[in-house]
């Protein structure tokens, strides 16, 4: 049987530097790439209202500027998951330093 373990003290790891340092680095990425995502999505349906001889314009053979843009968003969802992907990496180094320093004897 296992030996019980004392809860973590939430508040005292609020506290640590650390601890902010990963929070900000999350929030330097996932607040404007939700911003830029929302705008971009948006962007489709408020151009094909306002400017539809744009949006009706030929790209390539049948492929009018609305399709195109519409394709685009699939690629640009793509390249902002990879984009996530690399950049949680880098967060989740910045957790794991953190739970080291947590578990360390020196830092009860």
């Amino acid at each position: 049987m296992a030996a019980p373990t004392t809860p973590p003290d939430w508040t005292a790891i609020e506290q640590r530097q650390d601890f902010k340092a990963l929070l900000a680095a999350k929030r330097r990425f996932i607040i404007p790439a939700t911003a830029f995502f929302l705008v971009y999505y948006m962007a489709l349906p408020v151009l094909v209202g306002y400017f539809p001889e744009l949006m009706k314009r030929p790209v390539w053979g049948a492929v009018n500027v609305a399709y195109a843009f519409a394709l685009s968003q699939f690629l640009m969802t793509f390249v902002m998951a990879a984009l996530y992907v690399r950049k949680s990496r880098e967060w989740d180094r910045m957790e794991h330093d953190l739970l080291a320093t947590l578990d360390s004897p020196s830092a009860n």
